[in-house]
């Protein structure tokens, strides 16, 4: 009998990127926002090896940016970026869209994308945008994941990072709030049964302008700073 494999323990570095990365799409850091290391080594009680670790974690996945002599900032994401951040996961999503509806898992995908929906009407009723977002991008790596490729998966899990801050960004953009969850349920729902062309148009559909959500986004967050200021 082989011997199993030991538990592997998660190391300094991956907590301290773990918090960093959390409090980025939670906004305790801005966009463009320098962090300073030595500061913020001492913030969350650590050695300067491990968060510089941490750091370069969060370069690699896009969260971050090094710039020379300068240091390390806060990604701000440009229309551009986000325009592109939505090509990649387009591709994907409409890939692992055709190999469900060929396939024999539309019936447990669906099921599945509609108990991520639920939570989410229930968290964006109650206004908890933040995490509203988290389950948006739950719902869009539960569809990639279903279908059934470790590849397509993995190299959906090289932009996961990015798409969830895009989400989080985004979220504060949307007409309505409360009809972002429906449009995950109508998916669902034609995920479930509905000729391959419907699932496709409703996803694209879905995805929209990215680039005008983050600018209503922008012109409802400087609206709120005003009102709190008169």
């Amino acid at each position: 009998m082989a011997a199993s494999k030991p538990i592997e323990r998660l190391t300094l570095s991956t907590l301290v990127a773990e918090r960093l990365r959390g409090d980025i799409l939670a906004g305790t850091y801005l966009p463009g926002q320098q962090l300073h290391e030595v500061e913020l080594a001492l913030a969350l009680g650590v050695s300067r090896g491990p968060l510089r670790e941490a750091m370069q974690r969060l370069v690699q996945e896009g969260l971050l940016t090094s710039i020379p002599h300068r240091g390390v900032f806060v990604v701000d994401l440009s229309e551009d970026d986000l325009r592109d951040v939505f090509f990649v996961r387009a591709s994907l999503e409409e890939a692992a869209v055709r190999r469900i509806v060929s396939g024999g898992t539309r019936s447990a995908t669906a099921k599945l994308l509609h108990g991520i929906a639920d939570r989410m009407d229930k968290a964006m009723r109650a206004g908890d945008s933040a995490v509203g977002g988290d389950l948006d991008f739950a719902f869009h790596r539960t569809l990639v994941d279903g279908a059934g490729s470790a590849r397509l998966s993995r190299t959906y899990a090289t932009v996961q990072a990015e798409t969830r801050l895009c989400l989080h960004r985004l979220m504060g953009g949307y007409r309505r709030r409360a009809d972002l969850a429906l449009e995950h349920v109508r998916l669902a729902d034609l995920i479930a049964s509905a000729p391959l062309d419907a699932v496709l148009e409703e996803l694209h559909r879905h995805f929209g302008d990215p680039a005008a959500t983050l600018r209503r986004s922008l012109k409802d967050s400087d609206g709120a700073a005003e009102d709190t200021t008169r």
